[in-house]
C-alpha cells in the first residue's frame, strides 16, 4: 500500500522555478571524488537519498539502499501528539506507541520533519534535492509538481540528480491518476487472479508483495541509473508502476496466452505445468515438496516407496508427469498422511529431494539456519528494551550491509541537517 492517491491539486502553489539554485561542491565531485567505501561504511557510502515517500513502495527501497551505507534523510509530515509523520509509525502492532515495523523499515535513516504545504519548508526539501544523488517519492503522479518540487527543474539545477518515481500505474498512460495501491496492482497485473484454490474467491498474499516488488524494481532501476551517470555525468528519472513490478514476475502468463489462448487457472497449492510440485498433507501438518527435476522425481518415488512409478519409462519428464499429476500427488500423500513432518523431511533430506515445513514465524524465530546466516538480528530501543528485526539481503562478502542507526524519532535530525545545508532552525517565537 502506498499514498499514491495523492493529488497535486490539494497542495499550494508553492515556489516553483529554481533559478540560481545549483549543486554543491559534494555534488560536483559525486560520490566516487572520495575514497573507496570500507566494509564499515557498506558499498553505497557517499552516495546521499531523499526520502519524500511514506508507508511501503518508496521507504521500502529507501531503507534499502541505507542498508548498504547511503545516508538517507526522509522528510516526514510534523506533527504533535503522535499525530505526525509517515503513518507507518502507527500501522498493525505498536510498542510505547510506535509500530515495531517502523524499527525495520526506517533503520539507517534520518528523519526531518518539514510541512510540504510550507514554503520555507519546501525551500528546504529543495535545498536537500539539490545535494542529493537519488530522490524517492511514491506519490500519485502530479503530486510532486504540486508541491513545487518538479523533478524537471531539480534536474535541471542538479544534473546528476536521479528520481525513483513509484507509483500504481506509472507516470504516463490512461491510468496514470488513478489511485494505487499494492494489493490493486496484484490483482491488475495478474497475481490475484491465481492465489486460490479452483473455484474459490482468490485470496491475497499476506503481506504487500506488490509494494515490495516495487520497491526492488526501484532499486534495480537506481543502481542502474548511477552506473549509468558515471558515464554520462547525468541523471534520469526512474519510473516504476506498481502493477508493472507484479506483472514483470508472471513468468510465462503472456507468452502461454499469446500462443496457445490458454489463460491459467487457479490451482491452489499445486504448481500448473510443473510436476510433482505440491503441498502434501502430514499427520501434524503439511509439507512441501519439489520434485519436479528428472532425477529427482526417481528419487522421490524411492523414498517413498514407489519404485515403480520411479521406473515407468511414461514418467521420465515433466510433460508425461504433467499428465499423471493426480495420481502422482495421490501416491505422495499416501506416504506423508500418515508420517509427522519431521519424519517426512528427514527422508526427503537422505534422498536428497527439496522439501521443507511450512514456516509460522515461530518456526523462524527457532531455525538455527536463520541465525547462522544473520537474518534474524537484535536491536536496541530508545528504551533500552531489544527487539528482533530481519537481516540484511543481499549478502556482500567484502563490503555487506549493516543496521548503523536505529530508526529515528519524528524530526529527530531536522536541526541536524538544517545545520548541514546552512539553513539554521528557526528561532522560537517571543513568549508573551
Amino acid at each position: 500500500m502506498d499514498p499514491t492517491d495523492k493529488r497535486a491539486d490539494e497542495k499550494p502553489d508553492v515556489a516553483g522555478p529554481l533559478a540560481g539554485l545549483r549543486p554543491t561542491a559534494r555534488d560536483a565531485a559525486g560520490p566516487s571524488a572520495g575514497s573507496e567505501p570500507s566494509a564499515v561504511d557498506g558499498p553505497l557510502s557517499g552516495l546521499r537519498i531523499l526520502e519524500l515517500g511514506q508507508l511501503i513502495a518508496g521507504p521500502f527501497a529507501a531503507k534499502t539502499l541505507a542498508d548498504f551505507g547511503a545516508d538517507v534523510i526522509k522528510v516526514e509530515p510534523p506533527g504533535e501528539q503522535g499525530q505526525g509523520g509517515d503513518p507507518l509509525r502507527k500501522w498493525r502492532l505498536l510498542k510505547d506507541g510506535t509500530s515495531v515495523w517502523w524499527q525495520v523499515q526506517s533503520r539507517n535513516k534520518r528523519s526531518v520533519a518539514l510541512d510540504l504545504k510550507d514554503r520555507d519548508d519546501v525551500a528546504v526539501v529543495r535545498a536537500l534535492a539539490l545535494q542529493a544523488d537519488v530522490l524517492v517519492e511514491n506519490f500519485r503522479p502530479g503530486a510532486l509538481e504540486g508541491f513545487g518540487l518538479d523533478p524537471a527543474q531539480l534536474m535541471a539545477a542538479n544534473p546528476k540528480l536521479i528520481v525513483l518515481r513509484i507509483s500504481g500505474y506509472g507516470q504516463t498512460g490512461p491510468y496514470r491518476d488513478k489511485p494505487g495501491f499494492g494489493v490493486v496492482a496484484e490483482a491488475m497485473g495478474g497475481l490475484r487472479h491465481l492465489t486460490a484454490e479452483p473455484g474459490r474467491t482468490p485470496v491475497r498474499v499476506g503481506v504487500s508483495i506488490g509494494d515490495t516488488l516495487a520497491a526492488l524494481h526501484g532499486v534495480i532501476g537506481v543502481l542502474m541509473a548511477l552506473h549509468e551517470r558515471q558515464r554520462s555525468g547525468r541523471g534520469q528519472v526512474v519510473d516504476v508502476a506498481l502493477y508493472e513490478a507484479v506483472f514483470n514476475c508472471m513468468e510465462s502468463l503472456l507468452p502461454e496466452y499469446s500462443a496457445f489462448g490458454a489463460v491459467r487457472q487457479p490451482a491452489g497449492s499445486a504448481l500448473p505445468g510443473i510436476a510433482p510440485s505440491n503441498a502434501y498433507r502430514c499427520a501434524d501438518g503439511h509439507v512441501l515438496v519439489a520434485g519436479n527435476g528428472d532425477s529427482i522425481f526417481r528419487r522421490l518415488m524411492q523414498a517413498i516407496a514407489r519404485p515403480d512409478l520411479a521406473a515407468d519409462p511414461a514418467l521420465a519428464d515433466n510433460t508425461g508427469r504433467v499428465a499423471r499429476v493426480a495420481e502422482i500427488d495421490a501416491a505422495i500423500e499416501s506416504w506423508t498422511a500418515p508420517r509427522r513432518v519431521a519424519e517426512v523431511l528427514a527422508a526427503l533430506d537422505a534422498a536428497q529431494v527439496p522439501a521443507g515445513r511450512i514456516h509460522t514465524v515461530a518456526d523462524i524465530a527457532a531455525d538455527p539456519h536463520y541465525r547462522a546466516r544473520g537474518m534474524i538480528e537484535r536491536v536496541t530501543l530508545a528504551d533500552g528494551s531489544t527487539l528482533e528485526v530481519p537481516g540484511i539481503v543481499p549478502k556482500l562478502s567484502r563490503t555487506p550491509g549493516a543496521i548503523r542507526r536505529p530508526a529515528p524519532a519524528l524530526g529527530e535530525h531536522t536541526d541536524e541537517v538544517r545545520r548541514e545545508l546552512d539553513h539554521p532552525p528557526p528561532a522560537p517565537a517571543p513568549e508573551g
